[in-house]
């Protein structure tokens, strides 16, 4: 038995196929762990999400910010974008199965002495902030998704750099306060001298600019703790002694690749023809 982490997927189901593959997979006996955006960029969100909820036990999801923006699709909460590769996933018969599981996902996922998340938290943050965080943001997508959909766009659109969330637990019946959280955990790549987060950011680690440095050298993550994150594909795949950073973009013609947590073995597999698309 092997568990895998597996960077964005980002709606490559040919890519994804093949490195299943690659690692011998074996649903049942094998367990994977996904890092959010399964969804959109891709030719196949529809193949993906599909696969994805028949997996059962064997497969572990936190949300990404592309996973989050399908929801707001069909839930009428925005439009769907320019860019988008989502009209066949939203006019299929399964759609709201599909996305009502995909609902359900959190937004962390804790697994021996790893922690899973899209994007990365706040250096303010501790463990317990992190998971309070990421359960306060679940719930409010769990139990009123259109007022937590509404609030974290309008927050997006109106506050492109909030103020970071204290580590105690937040309410959690602020829609605000849960949209918030989990806007830095989908979303965050950069921080500024105070810890504050930097959402306007997606290049290359070398055009990082004065007075920011990468969430992940700012955070104080424990010394019996590895997290595993993707989201920042500019970035690529990074291995560091607390810090993994799996988004080797797969969609952008690069590689889509995983890691197993037992010996940090892994294992990357070019993007299949037609799956990626053009910078």
């Amino acid at each position: 038995m092997a568990t895998w982490a597996l960077g964005d997927v980002q709606g490559c189901f040919a890519t994804l196929s093949r490195l299943l593959r690659r690692i011998g997979y074996r649903r049942g006996e094998d367990r994977l762990i996904l890092l959010g955006d399964l969804v959109n960029r891709g030719p196949d969100s529809l193949g993906v999400l599909r696969w994805a909820r028949g997996q059962g036990d064997s497969l572990a999801v936190v949300l990404g910010n592309h996973d989050l923006h399908l929801l707001a699709c069909r839930a009428g909460v925005r439009p769907p974008g320019r860019r988008d590769t989502l009209q066949p996933l939203l006019a299929a018969p399964d759609a709201d199965e599909l996305c009502a599981w995909l609902a359900k996902q959190p937004f962390l996922h804790r697994e021996r002495g790893f922690l899973a998340v899209h994007a990365g938290f706040l250096p303010s943050w501790t463990e317990t902030g992190l998971a309070n965080a990421a359960a306060t943001a679940a719930a409010a997508l769990r139990n009123d998704p259109g007022a937590f959909l509404r609030a974290l766009y309008r927050r997006r659109a109106a506050e492109p750099a909030p103020a970071p969330p204290a580590a105690a637990v937040p309410d959690p019946g602020s829609a605000g306060e849960a949209a918030r959280n989990a806007r830095v955990l989908t979303g965050i790549r950069l921080v500024d001298r105070r810890g504050r987060p930097d959402f306007g950011f997606d290049g290359a680690p070398e055009t990082i600019p004065p007075g920011r440095r990468p969430w992940f050298e700012a955070a104080a993550i424990p010394e019996d703790r590895t997290v595993l994150f993707g989201h920042w594909s500019a970035l690529g795949l990074t291995v560091g002694e607390r810090a993994v950073c799996l988004d080797s973009g797969c969609v952008w013609n690069g590689f889509l690749t995983a890691m197993r947590l037992e010996d940090g073995a892994l294992r990357m597999e070019p993007t299949a023809p037609g799956d990626g698309r053009p910078p």
